[in-house]
């Protein structure tokens, strides 16, 4: 299976963060999966302005030259994304947002249907990788927190014709996480 991690952590200091996710990539690899991590912050990943020249001008890419058009060709070519970050002020980091943001938009069309009573934009491809959300709790942070946000992610698999499987800690261990990818 080919997996893509999003490190979504915008603290170069949170080595913990950072090493578990080196550890899960391991594991993951260990298992025969082919794994690219994308760490965001090394990125040029600008934020969305609203042109929706993904739509018109240049579609299915962002109309900015940014990294984002590398992270949504990692993104749809994956059989399974993981977006992962350390949750700041009871979400997960702006830079996990906006390639959430990115990815959402490339792989839509502009055009909408109507799906289980609900207005949705129209898939842009036939295959959609499945997604996962891998959080680092804050001192600040709890369960509703938690809930919350994996709310939100489940509601975005649904928007972007895709499934979700889970949210995951990064208290977990992390052959936890890694079995919960290979059991998707």
């Amino acid at each position: 299976m080919k997996v893509t991690i999003l490190n979504g952590n915008p603290d170069t200091s949170n080595h913990t963060f950072d090493d578990y996710l080196k550890n899960l990539s391991d594991t993951l690899t260990a298992s025969e999966h082919n794994v690219t991590t994308l760490v965001l912050r090394d990125m040029d990943i600008r934020y969305c302005v609203g042109c929706w020249g993904c739509w018109v001008k240049t579609p299915g890419q962002c109309a900015a030259r940014d990294d984002s058009r590398d992270v949504c060709r990692a993104y749809i070519n994956s059989d399974f994304v993981l977006f992962a970050s350390p949750v700041i002020m009871g979400f997960p980091s702006a830079l996990l947002k906006k390639v959430q943001e990115k990815a959402a938009l490339s792989v839509l069309l502009p055009y909408f249907e109507q799906v289980n009573n609900e207005v949705r934009h129209v898939g842009r491809y036939p295959r959609y990788p499945r997604i996962g959300l891998l959080l680092e709790r804050s001192e600040t942070c709890d369960d509703e927190d938690i809930q919350i946000i994996n709310d939100i992610y489940a509601r975005f698999a649904l928007n972007v014709k895709t499934t979700y499987g889970f949210t995951r800690l990064t208290s977990d261990p992390v052959k936890e996480v890694a079995d919960g990818i290979n059991h998707l």
